[in-house]
């Protein structure tokens, strides 16, 4: 079973839905979100913080060190903010925050073309994706650099 993650970013403008896996983390591992529009009162800290495309993730370093060495017996130096969203165990539950609701009016122009036949479909769908992953990739967003 998954445990649904729910963030709201510091400001309140941005709520992002996040994704742990294996659940080995608790919620109470990401601390606190800042969105691209949050106000830059906080300092960034590399020792706690992940940038992702203007979004800041502050991780609670110790309990996901106390965590992660028990259950996958890790060396404590290996966790890290960029080891925690890189291998998925406190990411976004999308390629990005708001993927979602940002494609929706896209995918439902191509589940048109299904009724017109799948192969069209199939070709419209994979096609689109790749274009977008590319995109992703260009405009910098961590999870499409590993896609």
């Amino acid at each position: 079973m998954c445990i649904d993650v729910r963030k709201t970013c510091e400001c309140g403008a941005k709520t992002v839905q996040f994704h742990l896996r294996d659940n080995l983390l608790q919620a109470d591992v990401i601390q606190r979100l800042f969105c691209p529009n949050c106000p830059g009162d906080a300092g960034f800290d590399e020792c706690s913080m992940l940038n992702d495309n203007g979004w800041v993730v502050e991780y609670d370093m110790i309990l996901a060190t106390m965590l992660l060495t028990a259950k996958l017996q890790v060396e404590p130096e290996v966790v890290r903010p960029e080891f925690l969203f890189d291998q998925g165990y406190a990411s976004w539950l999308e390629m990005y925050p708001g993927e979602r609701e940002e494609i929706r009016e896209e995918k439902e122009k191509i589940m048109t073309l299904l009724r017109q036949g799948q192969r069209q479909y199939l070709q419209a769908i994979q096609s689109w994706n790749i274009g977008r992953v590319a995109r992703l990739k260009a405009a910098g967003w961590r999870k499409a650099q590993q896609a």
